[in-house]
C-alpha cells in the first residue's frame, strides 16, 4: 500500500513527508493505522545521528492507533482494536522469561537499528529501502507495521492522543518510581528535570504517597506545572547548587530520579540523597557519556542505577497507568500539546527548545 511517512534523509536535516510503499503484514505482524504519535527525546537524539538507526529512516516510538490487519499467527489483537505501541522485545531470552523485557538480550537490535531482526524493512520508495522499524514501530507515518509484542490493546473510549505518550515517556518516568524505586509511603523523592519523563515521575511519586516530592528544573513554567501535578517543593538550579537546595529542604532524599543524563545533573541527583538512598537515572544522551562520582558518597550507602522503559512490561504496566489516569491520578493530558502530522518539524522544534512538554502528532 502507498502511505505518507516522515522520512529522515540525513542527520540534523528537516524530515520530509514522502509517499512510500509499505508491505502487508507477515504472519507475526500487525498493521496499525496511526491516530497519534508522541515526540520523545530519543527521537531527537536519533535525528541528530547519535543512534545506530541510520537514514533513510522513519522515527516515532510513541504511536497509538487502530489495528487494520493482522498476520495469521497474531493472537493478541484483531482488526478494530485500539492500541498503544511501545518498545520491542524478543520473548525468547532468559531476561524476557524473567519478566525483564526492558533488558531483553535483543533490545538494541529490535529497537535501535530500524529494521526487522533479519535486517529487512517493510518500507521503500522507488525501490530504495527505508528503515521502518524504529523501536519496532516507526510511528511517524500514516501506518505502522509492527509485532504483537509491541502493541498494547486499550479501551476505545479514551483519546489516543493522551494515551500515545504512555508507550515511552510516561512509562519511563512513572516506571522509574513505581517499578524501579518502589518507594514506601512517606519517603522523600526528588526529580531532576521536569519534562514529560520527570513530570510523570512526579505524578507517580504522588501516587506512591511520597512526601516530600521536590522537582528541580530551570524553567519556571515547568516548576509550576510540577507543583500542580504533585510536587510539594521546587528548586531552580540556576539559583545555586541544586543538590544543596534539595538537602536544605529535605535533609537529603530517600530517592532521586534523574531525567537528563547530563553528567552534572547525575552528580547533583546522587549528591541530593540521604544515606542510604537510591538514584535512578533514565536520561539518554545517545553516545558514550562518562559521569564522575565521588566514591565516598556511594560507600556511605548511596546508590545509583539505570532504568530502561521504567523497568516495565508494557502489556501489564500501560493498563495500570490507564487505571491511574481514569482515577485522575495521572493527568497526562496536562503534558500534551498536539500538532498536525504535516507540522512534524515544528513539533520536533517545540520538543527541542522546550516550548512543549510533550508534543503529540495527530494524523
Amino acid at each position: 500500500m502507498k502511505i505518507t511517512a516522515a522520512v529522515l534523509r540525513a542527520p540534523h536535516e528537516p524530515l520530509a513527508l514522502e509517499e512510500t510503499e509499505l508491505e502487508g503484514p507477515r504472519p507475526d505482524e500487525v498493521l496499525v493505522r496511526l491516530v497519534a504519535a508522541g515526540v520523545c527525546h530519543t527521537d531527537l537524539v536519533t535525528a541528530a545521528g547519535h543512534d545506530p538507526a541510520a537514514p533513510p529512516l522513519v522515527l516515532g516510538h510513541e504511536g497509538a492507533g487502530v489495528v487494520e490487519a493482522v498476520g495469521a499467527d497474531v493472537e493478541a489483537v484483531q482488526p478494530g482494536d485500539h492500541v498503544v505501541l511501545s518498545y520491542g522485545w524478543c520473548g525468547l531470552c532468559a531476561k524476557c522469561g524473567q519478566g525483564r523485557m526492558a533488558y531483553c538480550d535483543s533490545f538494541l537490535e529490535l529497537n535501535h537499528h530500524g529494521t526487522r531482526p533479519d535486517g529487512s524493512t517493510a518500507m521503500s520508495r522507488d525501490g530504495e529501502p527505508i528503515r521502518s522499524h524504529f523501536f519496532g514501530q516507526s510511528s511517524w507515518a500514516a501506518y505502522s507495521l509492527t509485532t504483537e509484542r509491541n502493541v498494547v490493546r486499550v479501551a476505545s473510549d479514551l483519546p489516543l492522543e493522551h494515551l500515545a505518550p504512555l508507550g515511552c515517556g510516561v512509562q519511563t518516568g512513572a516506571g522509574a518510581v513505581l517499578n524501579a524505586l518502589r518507594p514506601r509511603k512517606g519517603s522523600s523523592l526528588a526529580v531532576f528535570g521536569a519534562g514529560a519523563v520527570g513530570l510523570s515521575a512526579v505524578m507517580a511519586a504522588r501516587i506512591a504517597g511520597c512526601e516530600p516530592i521536590v522537582a528541580v528544573d530551570p524553567d519556571p513554567h515547568r516548576r509550576a506545572l510540577a507543583e500542580a501535578l504533585g510536587a510539594t517543593a521546587v528548586v531552580d538550579p540556576t539559583a545555586g547548587p541544586p543538590a544543596e537546595a534539595v538537602v536544605e529542604l529535605t535533609g537529603g532524599v530517600d530517592h532521586a530520579v534523574e531525567c537528563s543524563g547530563l553528567p552534572f545533573v547525575v552528580q547533583a541527583a546522587v549528591a541530593s540523597l540521604a544515606t542510604p538512598g537510591m538514584c535512578v537515572t533514565v536520561g539518554f544522551q545517545g553516545r558514550a557519556n562518562p559521569v564522575r562520582l565521588d566514591q565516598t558518597m556511594l560507600v556511605m550507602g548511596r546508590g545509583i542505577r539505570g532504568s530502561v522503559g521504567g523497568d516495565a512490561i508494557p502489556q501489564r504496566f500501560i493498563p495500570r497507568l490507564i487505571e491511574h489516569h481514569r482515577a485522575g491520578e495521572l493527568p497526562v493530558e496536562r503534558l500534551v500539546r498536539t500538532f498536525s502530522f504535516a507540522d512534524v518539524n515544528e513539533a520536533m522544534a517545540a520538543a527541542r527548545d522546550g516550548a512543549a512538554v510533550k508534543p503529540v502528532l495527530i494524523f
